[in-house]
Formats: structure tokens, sequence, C-alpha cells
């Protein structure tokens, strides 16, 4: 495993536990948030109550300064200011005691006489007002403020007792002399204010601004963890995709570097891929094959293999000729088989094709030179047999034909003998020049030359059949080691069969040509008879002949002429149309 693979596979196994810590993180930082806002949510209520609060105790204990100062009020006109301020919304009670807890006014009246729990809870030694949270007799919560209550200043209140002292002496001051509203100054003698205000509005608020905070907060637990999950899922996706990506290029590099042809189709049975060596193999432009049926290019039914493979059967090197274009018949080797995935379901089709033809032309090269072999090593041995005995059948002849009368029978037979011989000294010529190795002398030559000079060999015999000859020499200089003399004998054996083919007359057609690949091709097409498909795969073995007085033995060794060079021979006929022979050599020259 490379270091690369052991970075990708921890990140994909510590994937999972980062998601986890971030969500915890995410998670305690949305409960921070929630406790922060509850915690300013209450500081707030507090705070606003403690100042309605106080502003409350304020306002009382200014009307009441003024009803002393103006009104000569008492207790009794506080404790109606009590009762008429409690009337204000969200005002529970207004409540006035002596430092004991006394009660000596209350806007609840059942309370006055009784005692009531004054120590605050809530403020500092700073604030003369505190506050604290309480449940009522009747059940409800009350946010209660709590301060010193001082209706009469202590510099004002020397006067109003002077100047109440002064009143009731003379009739003109209701109620007793001990009103608690008229504190006899001391130290200890003070009083105190409690406010109960309703904080349920407050409370429902803060609820609501909880039940907020906790939906906004869940959603955006859900959010950060989706996105967590969000971005693992992204992670494995673009790691499977980047491994899915490589994965694919080196399956479509190697099916498109493969030798062999391979045609797939879909599960609909339309082609789904195929590569170059598919195309070289069938000839077909199958450029725009994508998505079509197969029966539509290929041979019907797949070469007659697509009832085996409907019914499931795999094939495995099967060899067969198919032809994939019009007069093109090409031996392959055919394996088919179904492509099924791992559940079990039809994918599609796979069609793998093999070329024969290069196996099948060396398999025949491979029977032509054992053949050869036999032929050569028969020749040698049976040609210096026969030379002889010819000599003497040939002297013979000649001796007897000088005796018979002139033009008899008897000298025309003779003169039978004399050819019967000559033409058997010729075959016996061309068994050994057939059996006798190769050698070749290279030497720097032009094709193109090589060309007109050997034309001109046939001229006169041409025009005597009145047979066209049409020379096309390519521009290109063609020049390579050759061995002129042996190559011209090669040609001439291809004009002297071509001009034999056109008895009624024709055009001999002869052209020189480089190909793509820099070799030279030298091309000689006729007008005549044809020849049989059947003998085409056989003309150039020795001693096969269709004429009436051939040897077998021309083609053959224009055959080992062109393999001599190093080079390849073709043939394309079409009964009486034509036969057409192309040669092509190598371009090389010696040192």
């Amino acid at each position: 495993m490379t270091s690369q693979q052991r970075r990708t596979k921890a990140t994909l196994t510590a994937s999972p536990w980062i998601i986890v810590g971030s969500a915890l993180i995410l998670m305690i930082i949305v409960v921070v948030l929630a406790v922060q806002n509850n915690n300013r949510e209450k500081d707030y209520m507090s705070r606003i109550l403690k100042e309605k609060g106080t502003a409350l105790i304020k306002g009382v204990e200014a009307g009441a300064r003024t009803g002393m100062m103006g009104m000569m009020w008492g207790g009794q006109q506080v404790q109606t200011l009590l009762e008429e301020t409690a009337n204000l919304p969200d005002v529970l009670y207004l409540t006035i005691t002596n430092q004991d807890g006394a009660v000596l006014a209350s806007s609840n009246k059942r309370l006055i006489g009784s005692n009531i729990n004054t120590a605050p809870i809530t403020g500092d030694g700073s604030d003369i007002y505190a506050w604290r949270i309480i449940e009522t007799d009747d059940g409800r919560r009350s946010f209660e403020v709590h301060g010193r209550f001082s209706p009469v200043s202590h510099r004002d209140q020397r006067m109003n007792n002077r100047m109440h002292q002064m009143m009731r002496r003379r009739g003109m001051m209701m109620g007793s002399g001990n009103d608690w509203c008229f504190p006899s100054g001391n130290k200890d003698d003070q009083q105190s204010i409690f406010v109960g205000l309703n904080p349920e509005p407050f409370e429902e608020a803060r609820q609501e601004d909880i039940r907020n905070t906790i939906i906004i907060s869940g959603v955006l637990l859900i959010l950060g963890m989706a996105g967590f999950v969000s971005l693992f899922w992204m992670q494995n996706y673009q790691s499977a995709k980047r491994s899915l990506q490589d994965t694919s290029a080196i399956a479509d590099e190697v099916v498109t570097s493969l030798p062999v042809g391979l045609i797939a189709t879909d599960k609909k049975g339309m082609i789904a891929f195929y590569n170059s060596a598919a195309e070289k193999i069938t000839g077909l432009d199958l450029s725009h094959a994508r998505g079509k049926d197969p029966e539509t290019l290929l041979p019907n039914h797949f070469c007659g293999l697509k009832e085996a493979l409907d019914r499931g059967e795999a094939i495995s090197e099967k060899e067969m000729e198919c032809e994939f274009t019009e007069d093109n018949v090409v031996p392959v080797s055919v394996s088919a088989s179904k492509i099924i995935n791992e559940a079990g379901q039809f994918v599609g089709q796979v069609l793998i094709l093999r070329d024969l033809g290069e196996v099948r032309r060396l398999q025949d090269e491979i029977r032509r030179q054992e053949k050869l072999a036999a032929i050569g090593g028969l020749a040698a041995g049976v040609a210096h047999e026969i030379r002889n005995p010819l000599s003497s059948i040939k002297g013979i002849a000649s001796y007897f034909k000088g005796k018979f009368e002139p033009e008899s029978h008897d000298q025309e037979m003779a003169g039978v003998m004399i050819e019967e011989v000559d033409r058997l000294n010729r075959v016996i010529s061309e068994l050994l020049e057939f059996a006798r190795p190769t050698e070749l002398s290279l030497k720097l030559a032009d094709i193109n030359d090589l060309l007109k000079n050997s034309v001109r060999l046939i001229q006169k015999e041409a025009s005597a059949k009145d047979i066209k000859i049409d020379l096309s020499l390519s521009e290109d200089v063609l020049a390579t080691d050759i061995d002129s003399d042996r190559l011209s004998q090669c040609l001439l054996n291809l004009y002297i069969n071509a001009l034999q083919s056109m008895d009624n007359g024709g055009q001999l057609s002869i052209q020189s040509a480089k190909s793509k690949d820099g070799r030279i091709n030298i091309q000689v097409h006729d007008t005549g008879a044809g020849i049989n498909p059947e003998d085409l795969n056989r003309i150039f073995d020795p001693y096969y002949t269709t004429k009436p007085k051939g040897t077998g033995l021309g083609l053959a060794i224009v055959h080992k002429i062109v393999e001599g060079h190093d080079g390849q021979i073709k043939v394309r006929s079409i009964l009486g149309q034509g036969s057409t022979f192309t040669i092509t050599l190598p371009v090389r020259t010696t040192t």
C-alpha cells in the first residue's frame, strides 16, 4: 500500500470521529448560547420590573409627601393612594411596613396589622432598592421590589409636627395623634414599602424566547450536522469519483489497446462500446455505431451467434468466416458471452473478434514452403537424370528428320519429337531455376526506370494483340536496393500472363506509387478473363496452371523472387473483368 493510499484510508477512517467531535462542539456552543440568552432575558426582565417597581415606590412616596405638605394627609389618605395605585396594570399589591415587618398600610387591607418577611434576597448595600420573587397567598408568583418609605423628610417633619399640633388644638385636624405617617423620627423608627408586580407577561415572553432559541438551536444543530455529513459524503463521493475515473481510464486504455476487436452491447441490445481493433478487423466505420442495432452493421445474427447468445450459451474461440463488407470475407475467431453484474442482472453482451487472416497466411506459407522444399529437393535429383537422355533423344530425332523425305509424315513426326524435347528441356530449366536457392545481387536502382525498361520488352507483342499499355509512374523517386535482372524477370512473367489472358485486345495498366508507410507498390492490372475464385489460393503453387501449355512454374517463380526481396505479392481478380497483381517492396539501401 502506497503512502497516498494510507493517507486516504486514514482520512476516511477518521472522518466519522471528526463529524462526531464537530457535532459535540456545535451542540456545546448552541447550549452555551441558549443559557446566555436565557440569563440575558432574565436579567432584562428583572431590570425592567425593578425599574417599574422603583418608579411606583418613588411615585407613591412623592404623592404622599405632596399630600402631607399641601392637604395635611394622614395614614388613611396614603392607604387610599396604595389602593388606587394597585389598580394599575400588572401591579399586584403595595404594602408599607415598619422596621419590624408590621403592615402599616396595604392595598390588600387584610394584611394590615399582620407581619411579613421583610428581608430582601437580591440587591447590594449601595442600592436602597432590592427585589425578590415570592409566591403570594393565592398561589401567584410576584416580583416584589422593596425600598425605604419616607412620606415626610426630616427637615419638614419638625414643621409638620408643630403645624399638626396647632391644628389639633384648634380642632382642624382629624385623626389620632399617633398616625403612622408621622413617625417619631428616631433612627430605628423607619418604614419600608413593598411593591408586588406580575412577572407572568415577562416570563411568558421569556419562555417564548427560550422556545424560539431551542428551535433555532435545533435547526442550527441539524443544519450543522447535515453540513458535516454532507462534507463527509462529498469527500467519499470525490474519492469514489476519482477512483472510478482512474479505473475507467485504465479500463478504456487497456480495452482500446487490445489487439483483438471488442464490441459490447447494452441491456437493450444496442452497441455501447467498440475499439479500434474492431474497426480494423471488420473494415467498418464504427464512429456512428453507438446506440444502433448490431444487426444493421454486422453480418446477420452476429455471424450466426445470436441464437446461441439468446439461449445463454457462451462461445469460446469459434473459428468462422464473416463477410463484414461486400466481397470481403474475413476469417475470424469469435468469443461471445452475456455480461451479468454482481446482482445477477443482465447488463449486455460482449463480442470478441480475433483476425485469423495473418494466422491463415502464415499457415499457408508454411505449407507452401514445405511443399517447395520437397519439390526443390526432388527437382535437383530428377533434372540431371532427365537432361542427358533428352539430349540423346533430340539428337536421334534430328538425325531421322534429316533422313526422311521433306514434308513427309515421318519428317513431321520427327519435328514434333524435337519440339517436345525442347519444351521438356525448358520445363527442366524452369524447375532448376525454381529449386535453386535465391541469390540476389542487390544494387540501388529506380523502380520507375525498371518499369520503363520492362515495358519496352513487351511493347511489340502487345501491339500485335491490339492491347494498349498504360504506364503510370509515381512522381516520387522510388529508389531501393533490388536485383534488377531477377525483378525484371518477375515483371515479365506477370506481363506475359496478362497478355495471354486478353485474346481479343484490352488494356494493361502498370502503376508505381509510394504507400503511406513508405513502401513501394507496383500494380499490374489487365482487363482479361480473370481467375476463378477457387483458384486464387493456388495460383502461386508450383505446377498449378489453367493454361493448356503452361508449366505452372511462372507465378511460383514470381512469388519466390518477390519474397527474396522481402516483399509481398497479392492478387485480386473478378471473373470476366480482369486481374490485379500488387507487389509491395520495402525501401532499403545497402552500405
